[in-house]
């Protein structure tokens, strides 16, 4: 299987060039990967980032210009000087297919170089934990593929494939070929939850955090701890069972318990049982943040979910009001888990370490 890196931010050339768009030098990519992390940057703050020469930069930057990748910005006057052009990446310079292997759901995006998700769907399993046949997820990728044009598609740089720890290893050895067969695209395998941290510090709430404490609510709660940009999770794959599946068991009917993987409710008229179930959850996250605190000095906490918006406020309040921390809801919602999948065919084909 083609594992891609834990840590998204900081990783070596894991493969050959993207065809027409190839990105071949190790200078190109350490370009690329501060355009990755920064929304705009200038000519100047690269030579002073990575060392390289004026000269050196300008024809790389020419050379991507060419390519596609980045683009300039409106030239910056009022200062003292010519003005400056910020460059930024190009959100057509290309794209990337996610796949999330959910406990209820298989989750499908399609996002461009920026991280916008351009297509998304979410396909519910007959049985819990169980995604169904390898087909039948080729075709929902296809249909995110076909939602492009013919001349956007030959810009797509692979698929992710976020997996569950809990679940057939071989299983997901059989999807990644397949996909792979059916395609002809690289195919990076990564942890679910490990993939939604790296998703959040590529495209979304930690972009410019170098440590975080990140929290992904599930069916489960899982965490991850990020420091200087490195993803490390304990030995344990699960954290608490305080997740969305806790709150299914205390709902009585089927229609109610269905919406809870919905991806479109508020869950607002789902009776008495929400308010307690988030009180145990925001406990837990406290109770978390506190035993941790004792070995790290914990400053933001990104809370990332498809659970609704108003849930994840409220949860990241409770936590402010109970610890001295930043607590942020997560911007790659309400598919985090995908949208950090489709994000590893970027970093693992257009940054290094």
């Amino acid at each position: 299987m083609r594992f891609a890196p834990p840590n998204p931010l900081r990783i070596a050339d894991r493969s050959s060039g993207l065809n027409a768009l190839s990105v071949r030098s190790h200078n190109e990519r350490l370009v690329l990967s501060l355009l990755l992390q920064n929304d705009t940057t200038t000519r100047l703050e690269i030579g002073e980032r990575t060392g390289l020469s004026a000269q050196t930069v300008s024809v790389i930057v020419r050379s991507m210009e060419q390519e596609g990748l980045v683009v300039r910005g409106e030239a910056q006057r009022g200062r003292v000087g010519p003005p400056t052009t910020p460059l930024l990446l190009n959100p057509e310079g290309a794209y990337s297919v996610g796949v999330s292997i959910g406990y209820r759901t298989t989750h499908i995006v399609l996002v461009d170089f920026v991280g916008n998700v351009k297509y998304r769907k979410a396909v519910p399993h007959n049985v819990p934990g169980m995604f169904g046949d390898n087909a039948s997820v080729a075709e929902e990728v296809k249909t995110a593929i076909s939602s492009l044009s013919d001349e956007r598609q030959i810009r797509i740089a692979g698929i992710g494939l976020g997996v569950p720890s809990t679940t057939d290893a071989q299983s997901h050895d059989e999807l990644h070929h397949y996909l792979e067969n059916a395609f002809q695209l690289p195919v990076f395998v990564q942890n679910d939850i490990t993939a939604a941290a790296g998703g959040e510090s590529l495209f979304g709430a930690a972009r410019r955090l170098p440590d975080f404490l990140f929290f992904y609510l599930g069916a489960k709660l899982h965490s991850r701890l990020i420091l200087n940009h490195q993803i490390y999770n304990g030995n344990s794959p699960l954290s608490f069972d305080v997740g969305v599946q806790d709150l299914e068991k205390e709902l009585s009917s089927a229609t109610e318990r269905q919406r809870l993987w919905s991806y479109d409710d508020d869950w607002r008229d789902l009776g008495a049982v929400v308010d307690p179930w988030r009180d145990r959850c925001a406990e837990t996250l406290v109770r978390s943040v506190q035993s941790l605190s004792q070995f790290v000095d914990i400053k933001t906490v990104v809370l990332s979910s498809f659970a609704p918006i108003s849930i994840l406020a409220d949860l990241c309040r409770m936590l402010e009001s109970r610890l001295p921390i930043k607590a942020t809801i997560g911007k790659t919602y309400p598919a985090p888990k995908a949208v950090g999948a489709a994000g590893l065919a970027f970093s693992s084909r257009f940054m290094v370490d």
